[in-house]
């Protein structure tokens, strides 16, 4: 299938590791080029270097932090001609409320919340004047199945799940899309670690990493090359016809309500 990606820049949020990394190396394989953001510059030089030896495309690399003000406004201007933006940047811990305290709350918010509401409001405006852009707010499942284990989470996604839907209701006046995809839980090292947690505070045993997603559907967790292919799909000309929808992957957790 033609995805009509060849030549696009695409900057990627997170994209040192996990989902933000495989999205990276797929849309290069598609031939976009490449903005990789991440707090982390050793570790983006590495996802670079790596990408370069797969593909012929250009890949810029910005180390900062999307927590703090005005570095969304920075990477718009140094980026203005950017087509597709990825945004994936967050790590919002688990817990249920009476362990999460207020400042680990807001913490966890200004990055993924408030970051990824930054980032569309200063790169949305740039594809208006452009008549044209995509932006994917790559959030997760749990606004929907409501564990109390991550109510952080839970509120984070369900607020950018309803702020995806509404931007992107209207959006199309302007040339731009906005979508969302709701990943359950993914193989990465950050959801590894949550699910121990999650086992540890409720006193349960701690399996071995093989075995942690053993209970889940298919017996897997998901794995980050199959949401990155989402993303693929969503930013491409054959999805030119959507946009304010949301996509959910996860084998069917939501759909069931229960998050084990």
């Amino acid at each position: 299938m033609e995805l009509e990606l060849s030549g696009k820049k695409a900057l990627i949020t997170g994209a040192s590791k996990g989902i933000g990394r495989a999205t990276a190396e797929a849309l290069a394989a598609e031939g976009c080029d490449l903005i990789l953001v991440s707090r982390t510059e050793a570790d983006l030089a590495k996802v670079k270097s790596s990408i370069e030896k797969k593909a012929k495309v250009e890949i810029a690399i910005e180390a900062v932090d999307l927590s703090q003000s005005g570095v969304a406004d920075q990477l718009a201007e140094d980026y203005p001609d950017t087509d597709i933006l990825v945004n994936n940047a967050g790590a919002i811990p688990g817990g249920p409320l009476h362990l999460v305290d207020e400042a680990t709350w807001r913490r966890a918010w200004d990055l993924k919340v408030y970051g990824y509401i930054n980032m569309c409001r200063s790169f949305y405006d740039r594809m208006k004047a452009r008549q044209a852009g995509t932006i994917i707010n790559i959030i997760g499942n749990a606004g929907d199945t409501r564990d109390p284990a991550y109510i952080c989470g839970v509120a984070a996604n369900a607020a950018l799940t309803a702020f995806s839907q509404s931007l992107g209701s209207t959006s199309w006046h302007d040339g731009v899309r906005i979508l969302a995809i709701n990943p359950g839980p993914v193989a990465t090292d950050r959801m590894k670690n949550l699910m121990r947690t999650k086992l540890e505070q409720a006193g349960e045993l701690v399996p071995a990493d093989e075995a942690l997603f053993q209970n889940m559907p298919f017996g897997r967790a998901g794995r980050p090359q199959e949401i990155a292919a989402a993303v693929c799909f969503l930013a491409s000309g054959v999805s030119a016809y959507n946009s304010g929808s949301v996509m959910t992957i996860d084998a069917g957790l939501s759909v069931r309500g229960s998050f084990g």
